[in-house]
Parts: C-alpha cells; structure tokens; sequence
C-alpha cells in the first residue's frame, strides 16, 4: 500500500499554529503590541479586561462647547466620572472651559493640537501635536495629561511610540456612540446598551447634537446593570499587562 504525502498541505498545517504560538508569546512581553506573522504591531488600548463591573465614559472635545458644561452637571448628579479628550486649539478658545472640568475632578487627555490624521505625519509633527497640548493643559491645570487619544482613532506604531516618548497611552474605544452621525437618541442609548461590558470605553463628543439627552437616560441605566463609572486612567493597568490582538489590555 503507497500513502501519497501532500508536503504542501502539511507544511500549511504546520505553520498556522507555529505562527499562533508565537504571537501568543509575543503578546505576552508587557507591551502595547501584538503580534502579526511574526511583525510586532503597537496597538492602542481599546477595552480592560477586569472582573470589576467598571467602565469608562469619555468626550472627545474639538468643536464647541455649549454643551460642556450641562455635561459636567450631569455628571455630577450621577456621581460620574469622566475623560474628555481635548484639542489644542478648543483649548485656546475654552481656556475657561477647561478649568471648570479640571474643578469637577474631570480626566483631561490629550487629542492633539490640530485634529490631523496623526498616522500620516512625521514623528517630529507628531510630537510637536502632543508637546503643545500637554502644555496647554498642564498650564491651566496644574496636571499634564497621561492619555492620549488619536483624532479619527488613526494610528501607526509611530504614533504610539512618539506618544509613549512624552509619558502618553494612547487610548482608543470599544463602545463607539457614533453620536456625530445619529441624531436620535434612542439609538444612540440602544447601541450602547447593547455593546457595553465590564472594562469598555465609551466614545460621546461633548457637542453631539443629542448627546445630553442620551447621557441623561444612558449613565442611569448603566448604574442600574451596576456598572461603575470611573475615569480612563482608574480603569487602565499602569503596568504588568500585555494586550490582545483586539486592544483589549489584560493584566499578566
């Protein structure tokens, strides 16, 4: 009897759990990366992996602030926790609006100073973006930030790495409200609902056209599931973590 051997088939065989080993040991080394074929890709932090029923919600400021501070006093009454991401040039134009969310205890990070697509710039621009910001908000605050979100949610491993060089994460979402394409706030609140886990990090921008009506309904009815709201950089690791192929950072 003569068995015909398909090396082709055997070796593809071979490969994909050699290839999957070797990035679960790469995602593994403690670092904001993963693993693609053997290639060491950077990835942002999008979710937490925790037994804790906490969650982040998060603003990204760029346009406007009339609904900034009904935000805050939202916040408030709900006894919840926040970060806004903000621009550099909102910042120039709301100096006063940034104190108000440092006052109410409000995370401040950073969302660079233009709102450019940072994946396309150099790592020298890039810099200069974040260096900016980081003053800014250190000079109204008395803090500089720790977080940093890229605009768009664009990014390459330069941008994290520059971002890293300035004492910066960068943090991304797993909850996206798409409250700047959806004006009803039922949808909003129902997609949401849905998507929300234990560790998530909601995306709202403090101008979304019905973004207090959402809050107002939505941030009651997570407490009522006993989610807890705490702030990004609660709710993060600082260490002593690796993170999945999907953003989501786990502690080792």
């Amino acid at each position: 009897m003569f068995v015909t051997i398909k090396y082709k088939k055997i070796a593809r065989a071979l490969v994909v759990p050699v290839l999957l080993a070797a990035s679960i040991l790469a995602l593994h080394d403690g670092t904001a990366a993963a693993a693609y074929f053997g290639r060491m890709k950077k990835l942002p932090i999008y979710s937490v992996e925790t037994e804790k029923k906490q969650i982040g919600i998060t603003f990204d400021a760029a346009w406007g602030a009339d609904k900034t501070g009904e935000i805050v006093e939202i916040l408030r009454q709900n006894g919840v926790r926040a970060t806004f991401f903000l621009v550099g040039f909102w910042i120039e134009k709301y100096a006063d609006e940034v104190k108000m969310l440092a006052d109410a205890g409000i995370e401040i990070g950073n969302h660079s100073e233009n709102h450019l697509d940072m994946a396309k710039l150099s790592a020298e621009r890039i810099e200069n973006e974040l260096s900016s910001v980081n003053k800014r908000i250190e000079e109204l605050t008395g803090k500089p930030p720790e977080l940093f979100r890229p605009p768009f949610g664009s990014y390459n491993d330069r941008v994290i790495t520059t971002a890293e060089s300035l004492g910066l994460k960068t943090i991304q979402w797993d909850v996206d409200s798409l409250d700047w394409k959806d004006n009803k706030a039922s949808s909003i609140t129902d997609r949401v609902m849905k998507k929300v886990r234990n560790g998530s990090i909601i995306l709202f921008h403090n101008n979304g056209d019905c973004v207090l009506g959402v809050i107002s309904v939505l941030i009651p009815a997570l407490k009522r599931r006993g989610y807890e709201f705490v702030t990004v950089g609660e709710l993060i690791y600082k260490d002593g973590y690796y993170i999945d192929g999907t953003g989501r950072q786990i502690k080792e």
